[in-house]
């Protein structure tokens, strides 16, 4: 659960609201605007306990006189919010001076020598927006030589020309301090937002100790909504020390990706000289000062309420109607960015550019309908950008005509909600490729937009941005790399629906359940739970806590030795088979007949081409030759659910199947019979028991490990990293797993831990329930004559007991070779493993596994490319071509239940 406080205090540099006055009466008027922290009414922290926000105001024009300050603070005070005005010139210096021109560039990750090279630095508080002679706001083209002043004698190299807006910087910290200890109580929250007020957790715990006697009564909350920079680049910032020291001084400190987070806790070694612990529940504590500092991770979606509503709008669905009568005949790929340069926009368009040159069959089907927004907080940024943009953009007109592209520059930081979504209605594809990015809630509302029952849309984006560590079903590019980009475009263009909806599918639970309200909650327990660890630690040193390095990531992705194995010979594989007439066949699915992508060194990465959770078509027609053989039974085990596995070879006639690692199972379906009888094990199980005491345990690890999810079978309960970090997917699982056992210590279940997935299932349950079973059965079939070839093949830990469920079978098997004194799973025959007949009643039998790794199989094919041949040969087919497969494709989104 969530420990809810008193009250809760929301600070930010611009409150979440917009202000508005009447020309005629002059009153003002206010309203929420599109923030993650503004109030909503979908599972609103507000709702549950007294909410304030605290941040400053901008009118346009400024306000002068402090009654216009006392009407605009009278008309926020119902919302409950209360502004901080500042003086213009100290504003500037702090926000379009220290924030944008200094710490912005460096939490990207731009270091000094970025920005003298590129002149980053003295340029941008020179130049300003200019309105031409029509009263049109624009940006100017001029560089250098285009009339903007730049000293010669200043040197972007020399910090201390920064000392004015540092010093504004820490005096609008110190304002928000000072406004902060007037209200707050004992037991009041304080959650600080972004890096413009970083200074604020200490400024605030200083000013609260010294009204209480030096005690701390107070909880704060410091989230970072940028990117942190790698420690390198952090050091190179002459304040950095006191902005570490101004941020670890709330009690948690949070972030949206694990590798800031990383960075966060690098630079608190290297400058700080702090270590990080490993706290039991997987939540990471930094020591500082005498005490521990929770160090988060956490993912806000869209509010799905508010975009639902606005997409019933007259105005998007006019707008929508326009755009595509506009580009009549077109597929429309949308971009919405900031004009700067870490938006990667020029990269964006030089793809498009080499997209329609090499594939001139897109020339007149598509068009790029881009967006430029220009908010005017780093000036010269923008110019120098929107010159680049425009250059190309006229080359590319030039080239290839107007009508494939659709180029608009936007002053604003932020297009409406009701134009981005008449865009997102009439986009087929959404192209967003920073080359460094915070938070950036766009492609998630665009995939909302473009929920069932309406067509779902291609996402593409950058490997360097937050969202790709949330979004499972985008196509992740490395913009750099314009091939490859290109590749990703056209495939995006030609993706089948089947394939869409799949992609759609994976990340429409995610997009759709979490907004504000829910990621608050999520901060607001691992708050919880970080002073519940403190207090438990502090009554009871016993408890265990892993110090730096000792994070069991290691235990949880080791290499595996490789002991001596035998390869299947193909040729004596299928002689056996040829001389045989009493055959019982039994695979895997997923990694066996369906190739699984291995876990890199990042789990979540992006293959191009996919075929679905589905065997290429070449194995299907083995199999259904195979289950044509009347001496053959054939059967297919998976971890899979039986939706899945009946989607994918449901309609193979003669083919037995079970799903959910054996825990059901179907017999073959004969050609007259249209559907499948599915029988289940009974494993002594209350499983909806089990379900109720650990989905609200897992659920608590999947709000704070981007890309993790919950996966449910008949008999199974599966917990996924494969999709996140795997240092930090890891790192939650090895907590995960004593926290569940803890829970669950009462059912008879057990835990099986695979490279990126963590499985709680009945004890009795393993895929050799099935092997058994089918054995058995066909063995009495055939009476004294039994059976003279077994095969069962499988990739992973999970088909380990298929291999020694049939060497147990051969053992009590009359008509097998009598096992030796004191034989059990974990000794292998000789005879058996050398699949040597009893000259007296023979027997093939064949435990072959997927790739050359630590097995109780016989023997071992190097990978599921070998899969197709082996099966094909066997049958008498040929493969496509006369050569071996490539199955390089891409299996994201393939279960890891196998």
């Amino acid at each position: 659960g969530v420990t809810v406080p008193r009250r809760i205090f929301l600070v930010c540099y611009h409150l979440p609201v917009i202000l508005t006055r009447d020309p005629i009466s002059g009153t003002w008027s206010a309203c929420w605007s599109e923030s993650l922290i503004a109030k909503t009414e979908q599972h609103s922290i507000a709702g549950m306990c007294e909410t304030q926000w605290f941040g400053t105001v901008r009118t346009v024009p400024p306000v002068s006189t402090e009654e216009e300050r006392e009407a605009i603070r009278a008309v926020l005070r119902p919302m409950n919010c209360f502004p901080i005005f500042l003086n213009e010139e100290v504003e500037d210096q702090h926000y379009l001076g220290m924030c944008k021109q200094v710490l912005w560039p460096a939490f990207h990750n731009v270091d000094l020598l970025d920005l003298s090279a590129s002149g980053w630095g003295q340029r941008e508080m020179d130049l300003h927006i200019q309105t031409d002679a029509q009263g049109h706001r624009t940006i100017p083209m001029g560089i250098d030589n285009g009339g903007v002043a730049v000293s010669n004698t200043d040197s972007d190299w020399d910090q201390s020309r920064l000392d004015g807006w540092w010093s504004s910087f820490r005096a609008v910290n110190q304002m928000f301090s000072d406004a902060l200890a007037s209200v707050i109580q004992p037991y009041d929250t304080v959650w600080v937002h972004d890096y413009h007020l970083c200074l604020l957790p200490k400024m605030l715990d200083t000013a609260e100790k010294m009204q209480n006697g030096g005690r701390r009564t107070i909880q704060m909350v410091y989230f970072l909504h940028i990117p942190f920079p790698t420690s390198q680049v952090f050091r190179e910032l002459e304040h950095g020390e006191e902005i570490l020291e101004g941020m670890l001084h709330a009690d948690v400190v949070g972030f949206h990706a694990f590798d800031y987070a990383r960075h966060f806790l690098n630079a608190s070694k290297r400058i700080l000289g702090l270590t990080y612990e490993s706290l039991v529940g997987g939540l990471i504590g930094v020591r500082y000062r005498g005490k521990k500092v929770l160090v988060s991770m956490s993912n806000v979606s869209i509010e799905p309420d508010i975009v639902e509503a606005a997409q019933s709008l007259p105005s998007v669905k006019g707008a929508t109607r326009a755009l595509r009568e506009q580009h009549s005949g077109r597929v429309i790929i949308a971009g919405v960015d900031v004009a700067q340069r870490l938006s990667g926009i020029y990269l964006k368009l030089q793809a498009y550019e080499r997209l329609l040159t090499d594939y001139p069959v897109w020339y007149s089907k598509i068009v790029l309908v881009q967006k430029c927004l220009v908010p005017g907080s780093r000036r010269a940024d923008e110019a120098d950008t929107l010159q680049n943009i425009r250059a190309i953009v006229g080359r590319i007109q030039e080239h290839f005509g107007h009508s494939v592209i659709d180029y608009e520059e936007i002053i604003c930081s932020s297009l409406p909600m009701d134009q981005r979504l008449a865009l997102w209605s009439a986009a087929d594809v959404l192209v967003t490729t920073p080359v460094r990015e915070g938070l950036n809630l766009l492609p998630l509302e665009y995939i909302f937009s473009r929920r069932d029952p309406g067509t779902p849309g291609v996402v593409i984006t950058s490997e360097f941005a937050a969202v790709s560590s949330i979004l499972n079903g985008a196509l992740r590019v490395n913009p750099y790399d314009i091939q490859m980009f290109v590749t990703s475009i056209d495939k995006a263009l030609t993706m089948d629906s089947n394939e869409r909806e799949a992609r759609r599918a994976r990340d429409i639970a995610f997009v759709a359940s979490c907004p504000s309200g829910v990621w608050t909650q999520n901060v607001f327990r691992d708050l919880s739970d970080a002073t519940n660890a403190s207090l438990a630690e502090e009554g009871d040193s016993s408890l265990p806590l892993l110090q730096e390095g000792s994070v069991g990531i290691a235990t949880m992705l080791s290499q595996e030795n490789e002991p001596e194995f035998i390869p299947l010979c193909s040729k004596s594989f299928k002689a056996a088979y040829d001389a045989t007439c009493r055959r019982v066949i039994i695979m895997d699915f997923n990694g066996t007949l369906v190739m699984k992508e291995p876990p890199g060194k990042y789990l979540k990465r992006e293959m191009l081409g996919t075929t679905g959770n589905k065997p290429p078509p070449v194995v299907v027609k083995a199999l259904t030759a195979m289950c044509a053989d009347p001496r053959n039974v054939v059967f297919v085990v998976s971890g899979d659910t039986q939706r899945n596995l009946e989607d994918a070879l449901g309609h193979v006639p003669g083919l037995g199947l079970a799903h959910s690692n054996g825990a059901c199972f179907a017999s073959p379906l004969r050609i007259s019979e249209t559907e499948r009888t599915w029988h289940a094990f009974d494993l002594g199980v209350d499983w909806d028991a089990v379900k109720r005491a650990a989905l609200p345990i897992l659920s608590k690890y999947t709000a704070r490990t981007n890309g993790s999810f919950v996966k449910l079978t008949h008999s199974s309960i599966g917990w996924s990293y494969y999709c996140c970090d795997p240092e930090w997917g890891s790192l939650q699982a090895s907590y995960l797993v004593p926290e569940l056992e803890a829970e669950l210590q009462a059912f008879d279940v057990r835990f099986v831990t695979l490279k990126g997935v963590v499985e709680v299932v009945p004890r009795k349950l393993n895929k050799g329930l099935v092997v058994q079973k089918v054995l058995r059965e066909v063995a009495a079939m055939h009476g004294e004559k039994g059976i003279d070839f077994v095969f069962c093949m499988g990739d992973d830990v999970s088909d380990e007991k298929m291999f020694t469920s049939v060497f147990s079978f051969i053992a009590e098997s009359d008509a097998g070779i009598s096992p030796p004194s004191g034989f059990d799973s974990n000794t292998m025959m000789e005879d058996v493993l050398q699949a040597k007949p009893n000259p007296s009643n023979p027997m093939y039998a064949y435990t072959v596994a997927v790739g050359k790794k630590t097995t109780h199989a016989s023997y071992y094919v190097d990978s599921s490319h070998d899969v197709p041949s082996l099966l094909v040969g066997i049958t008498g087919g040929e493969l496509p071509g006369g050569h071996a497969m490539n199955w390089d494709v891409d299996e994201a989104s393939r279960s890891q239940f196998a």
